[in-house]
């Protein structure tokens, strides 16, 4: 296992992340999956001992049964390299203030997440989701509250926009507060939408980047093909519907190329995708779940894997989002004076 410094800050975080979506099985999370304690152990474990050093939840996660599963676990007995990062942000209860980023629901959701998860700090503590009616000077005051009172030690967002993003760290830098030191996105080989604006802003600001749904679902798995019936146990035929897919034919030549160095390199399908996650600038760890043990060893291998320049060429190739504006006019006009930050989308068009 490698570990990653996670943005300006001094942590070091595993390549792989331990993701626990499935933990639980309550509500709509039913859909994902439904691992209990017992088996939830059985795969902490197997994660811990491949050098895993970041588990990851959210409060909303089967209604914090994720959290308390996880609190059942390790509980009182968390080997004290082993970190916890939670969320918070949505609905936790039927209430007008149960919802969002207010300090009301901010502070009191990290001390419901502290009691499920038998712990007294939270490592990395990520706002879910935006919040465009708490103001933010009010969400990271909230925020930076938590960390001096010794309750939160990092803080990270997740599913921002470039300005919402950009406009925290202005905030938080006028106010004198803890900023993001991360943010976890979706991004994978059929969904590169990052590339435009937040994987810029993560190299410019100095930001690691935690991916979620990695595998796009298990879409890039390569256990779903083009014109094959979905294998059963899927998050698709159960109905789960992030994320969206809006090319289904470009989706489908993107996994015959996976399919296709997979084989070749007699590994699964999504070992290639992980590992060409790993080698994306700004990328820091991937989250990666599962329903069975054989998920998890098999994701767990995509981080010794390296894949040749070809193979990541090919990639690359068949799955480059469209140059649109103003990065068309960037690419023509500006590609004497483009800086690293530029490069995640505009790079390989320069090389051509």
């Amino acid at each position: 296992m490698k570990y990653r410094l996670l943005g300006r800050s001094g942590l070091k975080v595993s390549t792989i992340t331990m993701g626990t979506m499935t933990f639980g099985g309550e509500g709509k999370f039913a859909s994902v999956g439904n691992t209990g304690v017992e088996e939830a152990r059985r795969l902490i474990d197997l994660c811990i001992d491949a050098g895993v050093n970041l588990i990851d939840t959210a409060d909303v996660y089967s209604d914090g049964r994720s959290e308390e599963i996880i609190g059942e676990v390790l509980g009182g007995k968390r080997p004290k390299d082993v970190l916890i990062a939670t969320k918070a942000r949505f609905p936790m209860g039927d209430g007008p203030n149960n919802a969002g980023l207010s300090r009301y629901h901010l502070i009191r959701e990290a001390e419901a997440s502290l009691k499920r998860l038998r712990t007294d700090v939270i490592d990395l503590y990520q706002v879910h989701q935006w919040d465009g009616l708490t103001p933010l000077e009010e969400t990271l005051e909230a925020l930076d509250t938590l960390v001096r009172q010794g309750k939160v030690r990092y803080l990270g967002c997740s599913n921002y926009s470039a300005w919402h993003l950009m406009k925290a760290l202005g905030v938080s830098e006028r106010e004198h507060r803890q900023r993001f030191v991360s943010q976890q996105i979706h991004y994978t080989l059929e969904a590169r939408e990052a590339e435009y604006e937040l994987l810029p802003i993560s190299i410019d600001q100095g930001l690691g980047v935690l991916v979620w749904s990695p595998l796009a679902g298990g879409l890039l798995s390569g256990k779903h093909r083009r014109d094959a019936k979905a294998p059963e146990g899927t998050r698709q035929l159960a109905g789960w519907t992030e994320p969206p897919v809006r090319d289904e034919e470009r989706l489908w030549r993107i996994v015959d190329v996976l399919v296709s160095i997979a084989e070749a390199r007699g590994v699964s399908g999504a070992q290639v995708a992980l590992a060409w996650l790993l080698e994306r600038p700004a990328v820091t760890s991937l989250v990666i779940g599962g329903r069975t043990e054989a998920q998890f060893k098999d994701n767990l291998a995509a981080a010794d894997l390296t894949l040749t320049a070809e193979e990541r060429l090919r990639l690359d190739e068949v799955s480059a989002p469209p140059v649109l504006y103003p990065y068309w006019h960037q690419l023509r006009t500006a590609s004497d004076r483009l800086g690293a930050a530029d490069m995640p989308l505009l790079g390989p068009h320069l090389a051509k």
